[in-house]
């Protein structure tokens, strides 16, 4: 999967929008990746997959952080026979209260996926709550890096993070 391919599909899912746009980390933007028309669009999530995939050695473990990295954990998972578990933002108040969700034994290594890294607090505080709950977590692989910083602070937690694309790419060709 070549990075134009990843590209052309991210643009027919219509996830790559234009206008004035509020992130969730309180700054805006003059563009949106809507994590949520790429990953629910067949095709688009297939080929975000499989370049996850091909990234990935045949023993890795995967975890997908909550809620937009789910479908790619669990369509990376599939495409590389891989297993997965969840990490949640925060501990639910029943059950197994458990932040870690699906089976990680200690001393484990996951590569977490993430869908987009703007300033990389999720994917850090995910990694926080794997180390927490025992998992050797060296690397990310995210769809797309903004490139506002969230790079950085991923590697300031340890961790080598690869995007499939990034920001300047996303938008080298803006119609």
């Amino acid at each position: 999967m070549t990075n134009q391919e990843l590209i052309d599909a991210l643009r027919a899912a219509d996830a790559v929008q234009f206008g004035e746009f509020e992130l969730s980390h309180g700054g805006t933007s003059e563009y949106y990746v809507d994590k949520y028309l790429f990953e629910t669009d067949p095709d688009c999530l297939e080929a975000v997959a499989d370049a996850f995939a091909e990234r990935l050695e045949p023993d890795d473990k995967l975890a997908g952080v909550a809620l937009g990295a789910v479908p790619l954990a669990a369509a990376t998972s599939v495409a590389a026979g891989a297993p997965y578990v969840i990490v949640r933002k925060q501990r639910k108040e029943y059950g197994t209260s458990n932040l870690v969700e699906g089976r990680l034994e200690e001393g484990e290594e996951v590569v977490v996926l993430e869908d987009i890294v703007t300033t990389g607090t999720s994917l850090v505080e995910a990694v926080e709550a794997l180390r927490e709950a025992g998992a050797t977590v060296e690397r990310a692989l995210v769809v797309v890096d903004r490139q506002e910083g969230g790079r950085e602070n991923v590697e300031d937690a340890g961790l080598e993070m690869e995007a499939l694309v990034t920001a300047e790419e996303l938008l080298a060709e803006r119609d």
